[in-house]
C-alpha cells in the first residue's frame, strides 16, 4: 500500500499530523536529502516537501521528477511561497503541451 508524508521544518507540517500525513522534520538540507530517498524507498506515491528545503535539495528532488512514484510536490512552509510549485506546474504544462499556455506575457 503506497502512504503519503511531507518533509519540512518541523513549524511547517507539524499541523499536518492531524490530517493523517506521516510528518517527517528535516533541519538541514543533508538530512532532507536523506529522509526524501528514505521515503521514495518505503514506498511513499506522494511527498510533499517545503519549498524552502525543496530549494536546498534541489538536484535530489530533479532525480525523481522523470519517476512514476514518489510524486514530489513541493508546497509553502510558514515562511511563504517561493513560488516553486507554480514554477513545476508551468514546466509540466509546457511539456505536455508543448509551449506555455498558463503564463503568456501579452
Amino acid at each position: 500500500m503506497y502512504k503519503v508524508g511531507i518533509i519540512g521544518d518541523k513549524d511547517s507540517i507539524l499541523g499536518f499530523k492531524a490530517v493523517g500525513l506521516q510528518v517527517f522534520p528535516a533541519g538541514s538540507a543533508p538530512e532532507a536529502e536523506k529522509l526524501l530517498e528514505r521515503l521514495a524507498e518505503e514506498n511513499y506515491a506522494v511527498i510533499y516537501i517545503t519549498e524552502q528545503i525543496a530549494k536546498d535539495i534541489a538536484p535530489a528532488v530533479e532525480n525523481y521528477n522523470n519517476r512514476r512514484f514518489p510524486a514530489i510536490i513541493p508546497i509553502p512552509g510558514n515562511q511563504g511561497s517561493l513560488g516553486l510549485g507554480m514554477q513545476n506546474v508551468k514546466k509540466a504544462v509546457e511539456r505536455a503541451v508543448g509551449a506555455d499556455i498558463l503564463f503568456r506575457d501579452e
